[in-house]
């Protein structure tokens, strides 16, 4: 019975679906004859997109009931009114949602009054079958499968075809190359930064003490002498920072310890209260050095945020390792209102929270960033990175 309501209440949504797909193809046909006057031109790729909200819609509707996710695969409309409405066109994704509208509009409507059709005497079969007889019933079931059926049909009409699915990949493939490429870029000037700024200056100082200790040794040997301390003193320092950039490449601490004592070693030194949990299916493989280090800069950089710009005290930071996925949330009691901007007005005073950088080092890794950071707070950031490619 539990799942027979269930099943109703996703043709009653289809059936309201189907109400709506009336309304898509009138503002479908005025965006065509506003397109044709061309003084509406730009309202047909706005009919477009809100057409793939529907689909999208009725995709994971469709997804939710079966538990087997529908792919979707469009081209991005962006640019003039010309390249939208051309991209549009040009899609084949376009059509495959039209057609599904103009399907869903029937059997939306035709499976909702099947439904109820069938439900006047399955109260009454099944209630004197399953009462008197103690049989399982036999009308009731019916309902389960006229949703399966208008799954099946949805699924059919919105799947995209594997020509439409891989120009989709080789899109998001540019699109993760270029964030990859800005991404080793800017780490690359962040190194040169650090190597001139710090360790390049301290090494040109250090040679500086190294020539007067070496030209007052004979004539002052106390001077000299304390001339090649303040040089041993700067070495150190010198070395240190070199350590500082090395960690900032990959870190040591991660061939050394893994990445769960790695992240346990950055929440001791975070500043704040850091809880780390580690979950999910152990299987004694550590996972590639590329996701390791992913992770760790992931981490480093949210409880980084969280210590500088979010006011938290206290933070948590989950780890679940599976055969395919790393998944890393870290989890802040912050003001909130992370935002990805990279700059302010100013360039030289950032106002970004690394969110970005987050996003690019990720993507290259075809995992994905959920972000969840209101004003007032938490802030939350979940990461998930394929194991196995």
């Amino acid at each position: 019975m539990g799942r027979a309501w269930r099943a109703t209440r996703h043709l009653v949504v289809g059936f309201g679906l189907s109400c709506a797909c009336l309304f898509l193809v009138a503002l479908f046909l005025i965006g065509l004859m506003a397109t044709a006057l061309v003084v509406g031109a730009g309202m047909l790729p706005e009919t477009v997109l809100t057409v793939r909200r529907f689909a999208g819609f009725e995709r994971r509707r469709v997804g939710a009931w079966t538990g087997v996710e529908v792919p979707e695969a469009y081209a991005t409309l962006t640019g003039t009114v010309v390249e939208r409405l051309r991209g549009a066109a040009d899609d084949p994704g376009t059509l495959r949602d039209l057609r599904w509208v103009g399907a869903q509009l029937v059997y939306g409507i035709v499976l909702f009054c099947v439904a109820l059709v069938v439900w006047v005497p399955a109260i009454v079969v099944d209630g004197l079958w399953c009462g008197a007889l103690g049989r399982p019933p036999v009308l009731l079931p019916l309902l389960t499968r006229i949703a399966d059926l208008e799954c099946v049909w949805s699924r059919a009409l919105l799947t995209p075809s594997p020509q439409a699915r891989l120009a989709r990949r080789v899109e998001q493939l540019t699109e993760t190359r270029a964030g990859a490429v800005a991404a080793h870029g800017a780490e690359l000037r962040r190194i040169e930064r650090d190597l001139h700024d710090g360790t390049q200056a301290r090494l040109v100082s250090l040679s500086m003490r190294i020539g007067l200790a070496k030209r007052a040794y004979d004539t002052d040997p106390a001077t000299g002498r304390a001339l090649l301390d303040e040089a041993q003193t700067q070495a150190e320092e010198a070395l240190t920072e070199l350590r500082h950039v090395v960690r900032g490449i990959h870190p040591p601490v991660l061939t050394d310890r893994g990445l769960e004592g790695a992240v346990r070693a950055l929440a001791a030194s975070s500043g704040l209260d850091v809880e780390v949990s580690v979950g999910g299916t152990d299987d004694g493989t550590r996972a590639p050095a590329a996701v390791e280090a992913a992770a760790y800069f992931v981490v480093a950089e949210a409880l980084t945020n969280a210590a500088r710009h979010s006011g938290a005290e206290r933070a948590s930071v989950t780890l679940t390792r599976t055969p395919r996925l790393v998944r890393v949330r870290v989890h802040d009691e912050g003001r909130g209102g992370a935002e990805e901007a990279l700059t302010g007005t100013d360039p030289e005073q950032p106002r970004g929270t690394g969110l970005i950088g987050i996003r690019r080092r990720v993507a290259a890794l075809d995992g994905t960033v959920r972000v969840a950071s209101p004003a007032g707070g938490p802030t939350d950031i979940e990461v998930e990175l394929p194991c196995a490619w």
